[in-house]
């Protein structure tokens, strides 16, 4: 199921300190290096369960800096068998071309034996002389949310209150060091030494031949064909409408939904998980939506879906969580034309109408292939499009009990187009991907399933069923 952000459909039935001790320091001289940035810091959060470092990088040379090129270090002492989680708040040059990996210096010290890396993607472009990367408002936690120390970190100082440049940082460009100084004993080399975390994930390329394809089963898809909402009252769920080609080397599944201007010549179409099993973490997919008809007159009120849910157990239950990118591309809902929009929902009531939730949108036409992320971690859900941020909302709508994944596509009504000709809509999809409990940036998601790809995998399922 998903909602209008602004209307009530029916429920889809489902299946089932400063650093401290270091006396002495490893120089590495900026200026022998050829010094064309530096990085001034400042910190959020001086404890509790997540560090704030908050960086600018500055570009002090006479040249152009790629930003894809520099690396910048942050050094910190782990707390004792504690593995961390990165994540980007908010970033002048946008969450999704900033990354962020964890490593393990070589020398420890009291003050640090890992690092934070942060790293940017082609996206972020370039520095010009003089010119700055803005904020950029980063954190990281560990990754059971326990409470961690800072006041024994390296790189942390609870005064820096306000940005300033900042030594025990250190940056490189292209591999070489240009500023700060590393904690003794260590030169910051250009690669992380961390090996990647994986967490628990679930990835399908839809690789199947047909929607009675026992492998759709086996890997805990269910194609929709109980009655039901939402949608055209006396429509039926088609699941032999969810079909599956080779695109190029790549499996694609599709979703057609058709009608003849009547409610029992309408055939909508689904295709969800059986089990409620994810809740935080990342969720990618790569979908192709339709401003028209592959057949027959346009203007039917459309809605083209990916989202996550659970099941609303009495009205304006607390423990409901919905999270949606639905497009509409010939508006409805009040809308005249086609429209994008993110959803985060707290609950909802059907009768009479009330609903809690959060949502962004852009009218304009997103018709074709689109890449869609959405991250929920403990603080935050953002909504990413083509590896630039949607939407983000924010705590009240995190969720709180695990949910399904789900596509669809069906008909607010009929009121768009009344010709009783037939018309078809296409809703496709190429890949749907979870990493449970992790906060990957779009660029990130896009080199896992490169990884994928390249490795000839098409389906895996590692998610625990409870959460």
């Amino acid at each position: 199921m998903s909602h209008s952000p602004l209307r009530t459909r029916a429920v889809v039935a489902a299946a089932a300190a400063a650093g401290l001790g270091c006396a002495a320091l490893t120089a590495l001289p900026a200026a022998a290096a050829g010094e064309q940035v530096k990085v001034q810091y400042r910190q959020s959060s001086t404890g509790g369960d997540q560090a704030e470092p908050w960086f600018k990088v500055v570009n002090t040379g006479s040249s152009s800096v790629p930003l894809n090129q520099v690396r910048i270090r942050y050094y910190f002492k782990a707390d004792a068998g504690a593995s961390y989680t990165f994540a980007c708040s908010w970033a002048v040059k946008g969450c999704a071309n900033i990354t962020g990996t964890f490593g393990t210096l070589a020398q420890t010290t009291a003050t640090a034996d890992r690092y934070l890396e942060i790293g940017f993607t082609a996206g972020a472009g370039s520095l010009a002389p003089g010119a700055d990367t803005g904020d950029m408002q980063l954190r990281f936690h560990r990754s059971n949310w326990q409470p961690l120390n800072q006041s024994d970190d390296y790189s942390f100082a609870a005064s820096q209150t306000a940005y300033g440049d900042w030594a025990k940082v250190t940056a490189s460009v292209g591999g070489t060091t240009v500023w700060g100084t590393a904690p003794a004993g260590n030169d910051p080399d250009p690669d992380p030494t961390d090996p990647p975390v994986d967490g628990a994930t679930l990835f399908d390329d839809f690789n199947y031949t047909a929607h009675t394809d026992p492998a759709i089963g086996a890997h805990g898809w269910y194609v929709r064909s109980n009655s039901g909402g939402p949608g055209v009252p006396g429509a039926t769920w088609a699941p032999q409408n969810v079909t599956f080609a080779k695109e190029g080397t790549n499996s694609i599944m599709n979703l057609e939904t058709s009608t003849a201007g009547t409610g029992e010549s309408t055939e909508q179409t689904e295709v969800l998980t059986q089990a409620m099993k994810f809740k935080n973490g990342t969720y990618a997919a790569r979908v192709k939506f339709s401003d028209a008809p592959k057949s027959g007159p346009d203007g039917d009120h459309l809605v083209q879906t990916f989202f996550t849910i659970n099941d609303l157990k009495v009205p304006m239950a607390d423990d409901y969580a919905e999270y949606d990118f639905e497009y509409l591309p010939n508006g409805g809902w009040g809308e005249p034309a086609n429209i994008l929009y993110t959803t985060s929902w707290e609950t909802y009531r059907p009768d009479p109408w009330e609903a809690v939730n959060q949502h962004s949108e852009v009218r304009a036409s997103y018709a074709g292939w689109h890449d869609l992320v959405v991250t929920i971690d403990n603080s935050n859900i953002t909504y990413y499009v083509d590896g630039q941020e949607f939407g983000r909302h924010d705590a009240r709508y995190l969720p709180e009990r695990p949910m399904s994944i789900n596509f669809n596509q069906w008909l607010i009504d009929l009121a768009g187009q009344s010709s009783t000709a037939p018309r078809a809509y296409d809703q496709k999809v190429d890949y749907v991907l979870h990493v449970k409990d992790q906060v990957l940036t779009p660029a990130q998601v896009a080199d896992r399933i490169a990884a994928y790809r390249a490795a000839g995998t098409t389906f895996e399922d590692t998610v625990p069923g409870g959460q």
